[in-house]
């Protein structure tokens, strides 16, 4: 099977909230001014992470920040999913210059909005470094398999970065209302938030295992010799 070019690739993203969210997308590109460039939404999408990585941290003064870190997260949804959705909108795509920067520029707004989260009060920072191993596990599955398959998933399972967005909202707006109770768990004390991570991390280690192993029975039978 020979390797597949990068802007001939076919994109995946069949997540739960796909019905609400590609309209609105599509709606936000038609009526969006034209000084909004697809590299300036891509530059939202970094400060809103860089605000929920400062929002986490200041939690540790005050757990009203919270709602900062949610604003951050939205923030961080508008530029991530507006600059190739723009950019597809206005016929102005670059495959291979838009795949690089958008992913790469992914990968450290990841690293900032589970470092910030590991430094908050909430979840152990074991646990938040676990998850973004996870993530970047993760990712390079994703990027290997669009150069060797052709297929560009960013879904697993129903759930996508939009659903891991909406998560951390829900779990913000929980703790700020109710706290982050705590249980003892083979002699160690787990929080509310640090579950929510521990779910997280391993639902990432699972499609991670999974996929791996699928796809490299599928490679392993086409690529036979005489197969």
């Amino acid at each position: 099977m020979p390797m597949h070019e990068i802007k001939t690739h076919h994109r995946v993203n069949d997540i739960l909230l796909g019905p609400l969210e590609r309209p609105a997308l599509k709606w936000l590109a038609a009526h969006m001014p034209p000084w909004a460039s697809p590299d300036l939404m891509t530059v939202v999408g970094v400060l809103g992470a860089a605000l929920i990585f400062a929002s986490y941290v200041l939690t540790r003064s005050n757990n009203a920040f919270l709602w900062l870190a949610n604003l951050g997260f939205v923030i961080n949804w508008l530029g991530d999913s507006l600059d190739g959705t723009l950019a597809r909108h206005r016929h102005i795509q670059r495959p291979r210059y838009g795949f690089f920067v958008d992913h790469t520029v992914d990968a450290f707004n990841e690293v900032l909005i589970f470092l910030g989260l590991g430094i908050s009060p909430f979840v152990r920072l074991e646990i938040a470094m676990l998850a973004l191993i996870g993530y970047l596990l993760m990712s390079v599955l994703v990027f290997v398999r669009t150069c060797v398959v052709g297929t560009f998933q960013l879904s697993y399972g129903k759930l996508g970065p939009t659903e891991a967005r909406l998560i951390a909202i829900l779990a913000n707006t929980l703790v700020y209302f109710f706290g982050n109770p705590g249980i003892r768990l083979f002699a160690i004390r787990f929080t509310f938030y640090d579950l929510v991570g521990i779910v997280i991390v391993v639902l990432l280690f699972f499609f991670f295992m999974t996929t791996l192993y699928k796809q490299a029975l599928e490679l392993s039978r086409e690529d036979r010799p005489g197969g």
